[in-house]
């Protein structure tokens, strides 16, 4: 397809190394004849109060500019992709897209008690103010946070990639497992893809962060368990429910997170834990964990180059879904 723009793309310095492997992706993808993709020239210049000021070094006049930047650590990574969408406006960019392999604040989505922000809506309304035309995101941690916003949001699932992941382990006597009551859809459409058993985990919290106890739900005893949540924060409630699936006579307990958090003392919890293996994305950069012997990550980056690919070229993106 012939465009009238073309497409540039520039990552935040939360997300360079991911956005490498995109562009990676996306040259294999791209059309004999057409030029290969690079990595746009992005300088953020800091001062010493704590501001900084992002720069394109190049022209985006005219294009469709995609910006990757994952909001972990949330403050500062969202303020500087916002400063970028900002400046990509003010440059003539014809269209710009943010891409958020990981949302931050998307736990903030509603009013669970008075008084309290709702942080996802507040985030999708600076994005909307900076000026992105379309968001581009992965297994935000409730899916209606997609009407908070009135541009397009494509939600990709990392489904699409952990499903065929665990389904080539050939794992006998499998069991899937959601680690509390809000995760049962998405463990029931792993236990569906991977011709397996559910098993329902209730948890109560004492405060945010701080799990009180967990009871489990199903046949336990003789599976081969795996926890499927779509983020690892401090890991309590990970390493809590492993432990108690254990105990329950569990062969052996696994987890798959989409978004390794993993903050405070979650790898220590995780070491100590009965958890054997746990399968996170590389939607937050963690090259600290290469090599660890319980950490696999697996890489969303086609999954992102593909849909980026789509979009561009107004090709429909609902094959590459899994819910």
């Amino acid at each position: 397809m012939i465009h009238s723009h073309r497409m540039e793309l520039f990552a935040c310095r939360a997300s360079e190394a991911f956005a490498c492997r995109v562009i990676e992706h996306l040259n294999q993808l791209r059309a004999p004849g057409e030029p290969e993709l690079h990595l746009g020239k992005l300088e953020v210049t800091p001062f010493s109060d704590g501001e900084f000021q992002p720069h394109f070094t190049e022209s985006v006049r005219g294009a469709t500019v995609y910006i990757l930047q994952s909001t972990i650590p949330p403050a500062d990574n969202l303020m500087e992709l916002l400063l970028t969408i900002d400046a990509a406006k003010r440059a003539s960019a014809d269209k710009v897209i943010a891409v958020m392999p990981y949302y931050g604040w998307a736990r903030q989505d509603r009013k669970d008690r008075p008084r309290v922000a709702i942080g996802a809506k507040l985030v999708a309304n600076l994005l909307r103010a900076a000026g992105a035309d379309r968001v581009m995101t992965c297994d935000l941690h409730a899916d209606q946070i997609q009407g908070f916003f009135d541009i397009p949001v494509d939600h990709v699932y990392a489904s699409r990639v952990f499903i065929p992941y665990l389904a080539s382990l050939n794992i006998e006597n499998l069991a899937i497992a959601a680690p509390d009551m809000g995760g049962a859809k998405r463990a029931n459409t792993y236990a569906k893809a991977l011709e397996s058993s559910v098993i329902i985990c209730h948890k109560t919290r004492e405060r945010a962060n701080v799990v009180g106890s967990i009871t489990a739900i199903g046949e336990v005893e003789g599976k081969n368990v795996i926890i499927v949540d779509d983020m690892i924060d401090t890991a309590g409630t990970l390493c809590k429910a492993a432990d108690v699936l254990k105990e329950k006579g569990a062969l052996s307990v696994c987890a798959c997170a989409t978004h390794g958090i993993l903050s405070g003392s979650a790898m220590e919890r995780i070491h100590a834990s009965a958890l054997e293996t746990v399968y996170i994305t590389d939607t937050i950069p963690h090259p600290e964990l290469e090599g660890d012997p319980k950490i696999r990550i697996v890489s969303m980056a086609e999954v992102f180059a593909r849909i980026i690919h789509k979009v561009y070229n107004y090709e429909p993106i609902s094959p590459d879904f899994i819910f």
